[in-house]
C-alpha cells in the first residue's frame, strides 16, 4: 500500500515479504541509492540467518511529509555467509518472533589475542606520499 511519513520518526514499512535465507547465509538490508537521493533514509538491518518472518524496513525522511508509492523499490537485500565456521545449532522450528535481533551471538571477525594487544597497521597513499599508521585495536576489556 502507499504510506506517507508524517514526522521524521523512523517508521517500521511493511514489504509483504517474508521466508527463508538460503542456508548459512543472512541478509543485510540497505536502501538503494536512488531512494536516499530522493529525501528517504532507509536504516541498514540485519535478516538473521533463521528468521521466517516478513521484512521489515525501518526508514525516516528529514522533509516530511514523504510519500511511498505502493510497489516502489526502495531497499536491496545483499545476501552474506554467516558469520562463523563453527557448528550452528539446528532450530527444531522456524524461529517466530518479530522483529529485531533473537537467537545465538556470532562471531563475525576473531583474532588471536595474547599478552600483547592485537595491532592492525593502515597504509595512506595520495600522490606518491605515503604514511603508515599503526593502531591497537579495542578488544573491548
Amino acid at each position: 500500500r502507499t504510506v506517507t511519513l508524517l514526522d521524521p520518526s523512523v517508521h517500521l514499512l511493511s514489504t509483504n515479504i517474508s521466508g527463508s535465507l538460503p542456508p548459512r547465509t543472512q541478509a543485510l538490508l540497505l536502501g538503494r541509492s536512488s531512494t536516499t537521493l530522493s529525501g528517504l533514509f532507509v536504516l541498514p538491518g540485519v535478516v538473521d540467518s533463521d528468521s521466517t518472518d516478513e521484512i521489515k524496513i525501518m526508514a525516516w525522511t528529514p522533509f516530511p511529509p514523504c510519500t511511498i508509492l505502493k510497489g516502489s523499490r526502495i531497499a536491496q537485500l545483499i545476501l552474506i555467509p554467516a558469520g562463523t565456521n563453527f557448528p550452528v545449532p539446528i532450530q527444531p522450528h522456524p524461529r517466530r518472533g518479530g522483529f529485531g535481533s533473537t537467537g545465538n551471538p556470532q562471531i563475525l571477525w576473531v583474532q588471536s589475542i595474547s599478552q600483547k594487544r592485537p595491532v592492525c597497521q593502515c597504509t595512506l597513499i595520495r600522490g606518491g606520499q605515503q604514511v603508515v599508521l599503526n593502531g591497537i585495536i579495542d578488544t573491548g576489556e
